[in-house]
């Protein structure tokens, strides 16, 4: 069950569209910069997804790269592939152990009681007759994301959150509990007003060799963000 967004048509992309969405290369990994309202994979209902494109991104190597990890459909930005399977298996001992740091920006309505803090929330799926949500439960699986605030104006604000775990949906659910659900987010709250999720993965640091500096990519903001961004600071 996902916010709604405003259709893509997956059908009007090239067949090598997101060879011009890389953000990062190496022998290991690539980091692309994923457009909102696309799918990352089929998932049990099938249907048009981004792994579709994935045979633009083998760039000489006999292998599709496999995601590392996900996104919802409607989230843009920053997104971890695999080159191989020896990379996979390291990127996913990295996520499983909580060692990349993951920066997201979002536009959300109201504000928070703080400048920054930290929300401490565990959250359950729920399967439900009109699809599934996540929801807070102290049964649940703990769930941690920190936050910044960026920018104010009236009515919005633009965070910056960075989620400790990575359960599904966590920033959308733990935005809207602390009374601040993310714009266009009609699922947990949010307007209906603007039917686009304004959820972004801004950044990545992902320390792949011990022996160099960890990697940092940076998405830049999707277009439909850009109006709220600039009425709220953005670029600083």
């Amino acid at each position: 069950m996902q916010a709604l967004s405003r259709p893509v048509q997956i059908e009007a992309f090239p067949a090598d569209f997101l060879a011009g969405r890389v953000l990062f290369r190496d022998s290991s990994m690539l980091v692309i910069d994923k457009p909102a309202g696309i799918p990352v994979h089929a998932g049990p209902g099938g249907g048009p997804n981004l792994e579709q494109f994935f045979s633009a991104l083998t760039f000489g190597l006999p292998r599709l790269p496999a995601l590392a990890h996900r996104l919802d459909r409607d989230t843009s930005g920053c997104l971890i592939l695999g080159r191989h399977r020896k990379a996979l298996a390291k990127l996913g001992r990295l996520f499983t152990a909580g060692r990349i740091g993951k920066t997201y920006w979002a536009v959300v309505e109201g504000a928070p009681p703080d400048k920054s803090g930290r929300i401490d929330l565990p959250l359950q799926k729920v399967n439900r007759k009109d699809g599934w949500r996540m929801f807070a439960d102290p049964g649940g699986q703990p769930s941690v994301t920190d936050y910044t605030i960026m920018g104010q104006t009236d009515g919005l604000t633009w965070m910056a959150f960075h989620p400790r775990t990575g359960r599904t949906h966590q920033i959308r659910v733990h935005a809207a509990a602390i009374g601040c659900p993310i714009l266009g987010d009609t699922i947990y709250g949010g307007s209906a007003g603007n039917a686009t999720l304004h959820l972004h993965s801004r950044e990545v640091t992902v320390p792949l060799q011990l022996s160099k500096a960890p990697i940092v990519v940076t998405a830049p903001p999707p277009a439909h963000m850009l109006d709220a961004l600039a009425a709220l600071g953005w670029p600083l």
